[in-house]
């Protein structure tokens, strides 16, 4: 052990190698002194646990410069999803169109119109990029945009509600994702919350009888995440605008996803589209700029120019605001609904509406090409795709997979090393075989997927 010990050369040796010597041509001295050490004090801890019996300095070397290009690799970076699930959460929901790329890049890396105003010359508004557009394209008054749904919600309830009760159908409380639920977002806001109805049953006189002098708003949220089926009962979004208006009360919903396209069309289940509820005649509507409408994440707040300006001044505007990549981006997306057909262009929306025949195709061309690689079996399967992201729950959307199995690896080894690769891709496991969904794959992928099974199959061409 103690000779073990010896032969570990020091910091100052390693730093002088031919190999890190011209790296550190190109990296801060400090960064691969630190990683030196650290690769040192990993080599004892072997040497202390009897891990290692003998080693060389080659595989210092090479440990250093593995982990020197290990900490360049960025964190947040793209991955192939070949899971299936549209609006993969996990996975950055929403694809951008490639029609956003050009004017991202311009507003990123120029200076920018984000608050100013060329034809005044003089100061702007950041909302007034997309306000304009959306009241055009939706027919409503007033429009404001902020950084998620959530805070949409928060901000309405605590501009028109702060300290007074909020009414809402108990079968409504819904949690969305990483844990955040309506009644908390409600308690955050300032808001009281008023339960009425039951889980599965509220009537109209639910909302009437609890109207009170303290009463400020009546709220729908829409479950766009989960179902109640079977023994159940709700308002329409029309006869809570008539509860409203007979009782001097705003009515606001939560719709989520904010889809815009009637995918009714395209054999998909109703979903409440934004412009169903402006014309049922909502004072407040709240929805998502990703999931469904297929653009960033954002939080986009529409309807009577009176509430709106009231939230425009409330001071957590600023605390929730978009910035300027969010705005290019969602302008762009939005411009594409007023002026083209976006079941062609928003990527969440082509993948949702894909025809079987165009998938059946695509899963073809990659089995063939997977096909070409020695060492590997693969076969076309049926499978299900699912929409994701909180929306379209009842929704399984049918699709074609690629099944890849490699003899001597399991399909959780495979797995993995698809995984961990410097472009990760994704993948599902069915019936223990590793399954790509061609639904979700993008242009660019399959190569990617190809050269992957190349190397790890150790028939690199």
């Amino acid at each position: 052990m103690e000779n073990l010990y010896r032969m570990l050369p020091s910091v100052d040796e390693i730093l002088k190698e031919g190999k890190i010597a011209e790296v550190l041509k190109f990296n801060k001295r400090e960064v691969v002194k630190k990683i030196a050490r650290d690769v040192l004090e990993k080599y004892r801890e072997k040497i202390r646990t009897r891990e290692i019996e003998e080693f060389n300095r080659e595989e210092i070397t090479e440990e250093i410069l593995s982990q020197i290009e290990k900490r360049k690799k960025m964190n947040l970076r793209r991955v192939v999803n070949g899971t299936g699930i549209i609006i993969h959460t996990n996975l950055g929901r929403s694809l951008f169109p490639p029609q956003v790329k050009e004017y991202l890049w311009n507003v990123a890396c120029y200076y920018s119109t984000l608050e100013y105003d060329v034809e005044k010359g003089e100061r702007g508004s950041r909302y007034s990029h997309v306000e304009e557009i959306l009241c055009e394209l939706l027919s409503v008054e007033a429009a404001l945009v902020v950084n998620n749904n959530a805070a949409a919600v928060l901000l309405a309830l605590n501009t028109l509600a702060k300290g007074k009760e909020v009414i809402v159908s108990r079968g409504q409380l819904i949690e969305i994702g990483g844990s955040f639920r309506i009644p908390d977002v409600m308690l955050q806001s300032g808001a009281i919350l008023k339960e009425v109805g039951t889980t599965n049953k509220t009537y109209d006189y639910d909302y009437i009888n609890a109207i009170s002098e303290n009463t400020a708003l009546l709220l729908k949220v829409h479950t766009s995440n989960y179902r109640i089926v079977g023994f159940t009962h709700d308002i329409g979004t029309e006869e809570l605008v008539q509860i409203g208006i007979k009782y001097n009360l705003p009515t606001m919903e939560d719709l989520g996803s904010g889809v815009m396209v009637d995918l009714r069309e395209y054999g998909l289940a109703y979903e409440p589209t934004v412009q169903d509820v402006v014309k049922a005649g909502v004072d407040i509507i709240t929805f998502s700029g990703d999931k469904l409408l297929g653009g960033p994440q954002a939080g986009i707040i529409i309807g009577k120019k009176k509430y709106i300006d009231l939230m425009k001044k409330n001071p957590l505007t600023r605390a929730l605001r978009v910035d300027k990549l969010c705005l290019v981006s969602l302008e762009r997306i939005l411009r594409i609904y007023r002026d083209s057909n976006p079941v062609e262009l928003i990527p969440t929306l082509k993948m949702l509406t894909a025809r079987p025949q165009d998938l059946y195709k695509k899963a073809v061309n990659l089995k063939e090409s997977i096909l070409s690689i020695t060492k590997i079996k693969s076969q076309l399967t049926q499978i299900s795709s699912l929409s994701g992201g909180g929306s379209l729950p009842e929704e399984n959307l049918p699709s074609y997979g690629v099944t890849v199995e490699i003899e001597g690896l399991s399909a959780n080894e495979l797995e993995k090393r698809l995984r961990i690769r410097e472009i990760p891709i994704i993948t599902r496991i069915i019936s223990d075989v590793v399954t790509i969904d061609v639904r979700t794959l993008v242009e660019g992928d399959e190569d990617i997927i190809v050269k992957a099974l190349k190397e790890v199959t150790g028939v690199c061409q």
